[in-house]
């Protein structure tokens, strides 16, 4: 499936969050975003739609297994690709914020030749 960089955005916040918390709902996501609740109502609406999320009865937001898949793709450039900044010299700060950008706009095959030359593969 192919989703929009926002839409990663919010599968990566989640991931994150499950991680940190266990449990994720909507407001949890809006405040680790910055984003408004009803931004974030209509995101995880379509990310439903699309199969990619589910919310119980009592609002907990779960990735399924397709947007698992997706959340930890994008999570682990940001790791990679913050670390490799941090490694240039580049404040964590920025290099957190510009990993963010990079990490959605990166071809497959360009992030794999990246980590085969770093021997992360």
């Amino acid at each position: 499936m192919n989703v929009r960089e926002s839409g990663e955005m919010y599968l990566e916040a989640i991931l994150v969050l499950s991680q940190q918390k266990g449990v994720v709902r909507s407001i949890d996501v809006s405040e680790y975003l910055h984003y408004s609740k009803p931004s974030v109502s209509r995101a995880v609406g379509i990310l439903k739609r699309g199969g990619l999320l589910e919310m119980d009865a009592d609002g907990t937001l779960t990735l399924s297994a397709q947007g698992r898949e997706i959340a930890e793709k994008i999570y682990e450039r940001h790791q990679v690709l913050t670390k490799i900044l941090l490694k240039l010299g580049v404040d964590e700060k920025t290099a957190s914020e510009d990993a963010c950008k990079m990490e959605h706009a990166i071809s497959d095959a360009s992030f794999q030749a990246i980590k085969r030359h770093l021997g992360i593969l």
